[in-house]
């Protein structure tokens, strides 16, 4: 029983050891990480005790709570963007040059990129504008 406690303990460690998401995504991690962990050693407690129903179902509260933290978003595709609307996103004119698309992309992604307090969708939005309109 210790060692299977030990192991989650250890298995939790590790995990939140390796965050590299967001702010918003670290946190639900942290979060799902804990309570799994938490759950999962419920479980096995009450498993050890005889309480097989109590166990079961902690059990695969803790197993749901990991996977469910582990999926990730889906970044928006390139091919969404028309010509138009990436130059709306980034604010160039339609005759502007590599150069003048690159410094419009720094300019806005130096307040939306999610280190400086923007979002994932935003920072993710500006990249596909930005690629769209340097793609040959």
């Amino acid at each position: 029983m210790w060692l299977g406690l030990g192991a989650l303990a250890l298995w939790a460690l590790v995990r939140l050891g390796r965050q590299t998401e967001s702010a918003r995504r670290g946190h639900w991690r942290v979060a799902a990480t804990l309570l799994a962990t938490a759950a999962l050693g419920g479980g096995l407690l009450a498993a050890m005790r005889g309480a097989w129903i109590i166990g079961a179902a902690l059990a695969a509260a803790g197993l749901w709570l990991v996977l469910a933290s582990r999926q990730r978003t889906v970044s928006p595709r390139r091919e969404d963007l028309s010509a138009a609307e990436a130059r709306s996103i980034l604010g160039v004119a339609p005759d502007a040059d590599a150069a003048a698309i690159n410094a419009a992309w720094r300019r806005l992604m130096a307040r939306a990129h999610p280190d400086q307090g923007g979002t994932e969708g935003l920072a993710a939005r500006l990249n596909a504008a930005r690629d769209r309109l340097l793609r040959p």
